[in-house]
């Protein structure tokens, strides 16, 4: 399966608060972000990895530049309007059938995370599978309207009565979503969430898979946090 990262952002709010590294290069337990994904990415079979970063990354375009990975690397330098034109950009090298993506500042654990890939190859029928949490950690979540069987029939900005859960930022996808991705930036869609927003009104078959804890790195503090949660698992 190949593997894809979205890396784009600017991280002014880390650079607000003091942080001046480049969010993909911030340490947890003495590893950049980035590094860390790819080597969980790697430990679960990829077939090829993607990194998105935007024109002004400089520092994170020389360290991504020496990597020398055992797959097929696509490095794109691009600065992107959202998160899901970052995602556009990454689909065009995309040769497989399937994709799992995530945001370079998304801390899970591992084991979660190896289970979540495995329950999204087992599932030949689903055409997404989204990771969800019921720990809401951001400042703006997508809350993610579920069925009892997990299938998912609704995306909302607003926390709605019986929604348990909301979006991860990770997510196992198969061809035919990848496809719908090149007609929604055609009509001008924009955001990510519209873009899964649109997945259920094409009538895929999307379903949640729930982690115990995910964890956004937007702020200083959160970086303390992460090591925390991640220390604690060891």
């Amino acid at each position: 399966m190949d593997y894809a990262i979205i890396a784009a952002g600017e991280g002014s709010r880390l650079l607000h608060e003091g942080v001046t590294t480049p969010k993909p290069l911030i340490r947890l337990r003495g590893v950049p972000l980035v590094d860390r994904l790819v080597n969980i990415f790697l430990r679960n079979d990829a077939s090829s990895v993607g990194i998105i970063v935007n024109e002004e990354m400089h520092e994170v375009q020389a360290h991504l530049k020496a990597w020398k990975l055992p797959v097929p690397f696509h490095l794109h330098i691009r600065s992107t309007p959202s998160s899901m034109h970052s995602f556009y950009e990454l689909s065009r090298t995309l040769k497989g059938d399937a994709v799992c993506l995530a945001t370079v500042d998304t801390i899970f654990r591992e084991d979660e995370f190896a289970r979540y890939v495995a329950a999204f190859r087992s599932d030949s029928q689903t055409d997404g599978l989204m990771a969800v949490t019921d720990f809401v950690d951001d400042e703006k979540p997508l809350y993610v309207q579920t069925r009892d069987d997990g299938t998912i029939f609704g995306f909302s900005d607003d926390a709605q009565a019986g929604c348990r859960y909301v979006s991860g930022g990770i997510y196992c996808l198969r061809r035919p979503a990848i496809d719908i991705l090149e007609h929604a930036v055609a009509s001008g869609m924009f955001r990510m969430r519209n873009y899964q927003r649109r997945l259920v009104a094409e009538g895929l078959r999307l379903k949640a898979y729930p982690f115990s804890k995910i964890i956004d790195v937007d702020h200083a503090g959160d970086i303390a946090g992460a090591e925390k949660f991640l220390a604690c698992r060891q």
